[in-house]
């Protein structure tokens, strides 16, 4: 499975790909503002999601964020929670920082929801933000998404209590 896209394409990360993961995602900048991500990031962490991985429509998507120049993996994108019953899933992202500010996580966001309304027939995509991740909230915002409330001092990240911004997107709203 390849979504092909003008910058990246997204496809499921494999074990060769763990050095590139490391490299990319081993940064108090990328963990401040993520609930999962551990830091230090180590080649082991990488392997043991690599392993993890579900590809199908009835568990999570989980898939590598790909330099369409270098071919390496330079984030990750993924739907968790995928609930055919109800037509919906969570989103949830991450890219290296030193491809910030170049638009690619608009378009990896876009191409997945895409997907998803597409191929898995979902009619909502929810995502959570950690305030103040401001830019993870505009790339949202961009693909449509519309923030659907806060969730107040719901996430202890390193002894501090964060709020949370709750963002959905319904199949009707989207703009291809």
């Amino acid at each position: 499975m390849q979504i092909k896209g003008n910058k990246i394409n997204l496809r499921p990360m494999k074990i060769s790909d763990v050095d590139s993961i490391v490299e990319n995602i081993n940064d108090k900048l990328i963990a401040r503002y993520t609930q999962r991500l551990p830091y230090p990031y180590f080649k082991k962490d990488a392997i043991d999601f690599i392993k993890k991985q579900k590809i199908g429509k009835d568990t999570k998507l989980n898939l590598g964020i790909q330099d369409k120049k270098s071919g390496k993996i330079i984030g990750g994108i993924g739907l968790d929670e995928i609930n055919q019953k109800n037509k919906s899933a969570v989103l949830g992202y991450w890219l290296g920082k030193k491809y910030w500010g170049n638009k690619i996580m608009t378009e990896a966001t876009k191409l997945i929801i895409n997907y998803a309304f597409k191929n898995l027939k979902l009619q909502r995509i929810q995502a959570t933000v950690m305030h103040p991740n401001i830019v993870s909230m505009k790339v949202l915002e961009k693909n449509g998404f519309k923030c659907e409330g806060i969730l107040r001092k719901k996430i202890l990240k390193n002894n501090k209590w964060m709020d949370i911004h709750v963002f959905g997107l319904l199949k009707n709203e989207f703009r291809k």
